[in-house]
């Protein structure tokens, strides 16, 4: 098993460069055009020339900018940091309007909460089902004890 750990250190190597290639921005790209840098990368991976090549004089890694990883002006106006939804001030106004249209739709229906109408025609349902049931249960087992299922 020993004996493949090379070969996968050397293609983790290989995959992590190329990766890493075509996600650099091509502003931060040094010495060579980014094609030339992935071309050199696919060619002589295999012998750890273009992956190492890559890291150690492809990429520039000085400190990055505080205000975002593009150095262009352009890209760091548009990043907006990530909040959490619960932190989030517009999803809490939406969660509080959708409240709200849900109430004022309850309201308008004349739903009166427990005791409204749709809730008597569920305790109505709910008593038909039960006492099928029970009838279901009983035709069972007079069936079981050889008797007619319905009763006659």
């Amino acid at each position: 098993m020993l004996r493949y750990l090379p070969f996968l250190l050397v293609l983790a190597l290989w995959i992590y460069a190329f990766v890493d290639c075509l996600n650099t921005p091509e502003e931060e790209v040094r010495g060579l055009p980014k094609v030339v840098w992935v071309i050199i990368i696919l060619l002589f991976g295999e012998v750890l020339v273009g992956p190492i090549a890559w890291l150690v004089a492809g990429r520039n890694r000085g400190p990055r900018p505080a205000n975002g990883s593009t150095p262009t002006e352009g890209h760091r106006n548009h990043r907006t940091a990530w909040v959490a939804p619960d932190d989030n001030p517009a999803f809490l106004n939406s969660l509080k309007e959708g409240n709200k249209k849900d109430k004022d739709a309850k309201d308008a229906k004349g739903d009166k909460g427990d005791k409204g109408e749709g809730n008597e025609k569920d305790d109505e349902l709910l008593k038909r089902w039960e006492a099928d049931l029970r009838r279901r249960e009983e035709e069972l087992r007079r069936k079981e004890r050889g008797e007619d299922p319905h009763g006659s």
